[in-house]
């Protein structure tokens, strides 16, 4: 399952305050800051069989592809590949659930994405499949 939970801003004098109330954070272990180099780099094909992640873009924007993988071993290389555009300005959560692998590239220079996780890191060389960012073949280069 893929959703977006929607947040807001409050403005006053004093500045604003961005937030995502609808954010139920409770299976949450642990998070953690995507900063990439660049917008040429992509950061894929990572997927988890049992770990969800929520995605929130702290500043600028990403472009998320999502994949439901059939094969965890051998992975059909046609699968249809789902975008999503993370924008800071945007302020909503994007919910992965587990069977799904990600490609991740910013936008923008200078771009940061936090990313929650429902497994401590102690789990992760478990539930940790890599494939080649060329391998989907449905992918938008």
């Amino acid at each position: 399952m893929i959703t977006k939970i929607r947040g807001g801003i409050a403005q006053d004098e004093r500045g604003g305050i961005r937030f995502v109330n609808d954010f139920d954070m409770t299976p949450i272990k642990r998070f953690y800051i995507i900063k990439n180099t660049d917008t040429t780099l992509v950061r894929g094909w990572r997927g988890h069989r049992i770990e969800q992640r929520w995605f929130y873009a702290l500043a600028g924007s990403f472009s998320v592809d999502i994949i439901k993988i059939d094969d965890w071993e051998n992975p059909s290389p046609d699968l249809e590949v789902k975008n999503f555009i993370l924008n800071a300005t945007d302020l909503e959560v994007l919910y992965i659930s587990e069977g799904y692998a990600t490609a991740i590239r910013a936008l923008e220079l200078g771009s940061e994405l936090l990313v929650h996780s429902d497994y401590p890191l102690s789990h992760a060389p478990e539930d940790n499949y890599t494939y080649p960012v060329d391998y989907f073949l449905n992918m938008k280069r």
